[in-house]
């Protein structure tokens, strides 16, 4: 989603310091999160990913049309479902599918490549790229191979192709969004979810996933707090930070998920990470940081 333009009134530095926290480290334990759904017994698709956008953008879309906010257009809902055919269908939904075979540390390192692949498809699309932006690709993707070709991914190929198309989905639905014709920014996430979350769930029932027991309390848990805190509390903190900061800072949380999520797992699910694993997610935030400052000087 491209930034909206700040506000004119500072705000208050308490409420940027609880929204950035709300969107580093909740939407960092959402691949823990992910985890322990998957550990509990619930469907990837269908459920952890599709029903749980299904019940956030449900909640979000009634609380928006209950204070007034106009519907999508006929048009609008169109492009919504595109955004979530990319962005939750292919950015979510493979992440989920990845980690029944991968570490969500592990996932969420992966994942963090998306700001380079972002890059990488303005420059196709024409957009001028200066040298420090091409630097910070080389680097970053450097690390992408690193992380493919040296760590624990090998080991687990279907991980490894889900883990290739998940940024890249999410990359291209954010690129080809640009400038399309959507409602506000909070009707947008509340469409999105809707639409991803109705594809997600019928692709889930179309490859055949089924509740063959009762789940586990820790799964039900887990999916609940994905919806509530993952889905809705920390995207709303998002698209506050994006109209109140800088998008640099609104966007920093690109590099800081990865770190709170390899930390979350080694703490909580006692995962374990190679030295290849830990040098390929410094390398690819490296390239992530470098166009991170690259924009922040062309700006």
């Amino acid at each position: 989603m491209s930034a909206p333009p700040t506000t004119s009134a500072a705000p208050r530095s308490g409420l940027v310091v609880l929204a950035l926290f709300l969107v580093y480290v909740v939407w960092g334990s959402t691949y823990l999160g992910i985890h322990l759904a998957l550990e509990g017994g619930m469907p990837p698709l269908s459920v952890i990913s599709g029903t749980r956008f299904v019940i956030a953008g449900g909640v979000l879309y009634a609380m928006l049309r209950w204070r007034g906010v106009a519907p999508p257009t006929r048009a609008q809902w169109r492009t919504l479902a595109v955004m979530g055919l990319s962005l939750l269908f292919l950015g979510n939904g493979m992440v989920v599918l990845a980690e029944r075979d991968v570490s969500s540390g592990l996932a969420a390192v992966a994942v963090a490549s998306v700001p380079l692949w972002m890059a990488l498809f303005s420059a196709f699309r024409g957009q001028r790229v200066t040298g420090g932006e091409w630097l910070g690709i080389a680097v970053g993707f450097a690390g992408v191979l690193w992380l493919n070709a040296g760590s624990s991914l090998t080991a687990t190929p279907a991980g490894l192709v889900f883990l290739l198309v998940a940024p890249l989905g999410w990359a291209a639905g954010s690129i080809w969004s640009r400038g399309r014709d959507l409602p506000s920014p909070f009707m947008t996430a509340a469409g999105q979810m809707l639409c991803g979350g109705a594809i997600l769930v019928v692709a889930g029932l179309l490859r055949g996933e089924r509740m063959t027991a009762p789940p586990s309390l820790q799964g039900v848990l887990a999916v609940a707090y994905l919806c509530v805190f993952g889905s809705i509390v920390a995207f709303t903190a998002y698209v506050w930070l994006l109209h109140n900061v800088r998008p640099v800072l609104a966007s920093s949380y690109a590099y800081v998920n990865p770190v709170i999520a390899v930390a979350l797992g080694a703490w909580i699910a006692h995962e374990r990470f190679s030295a290849a694993d830990i040098g390929a997610m410094a390398v690819i935030l490296a390239g992530v940081v470098v166009i991170t400052l690259a924009r922040m000087r062309r700006a």
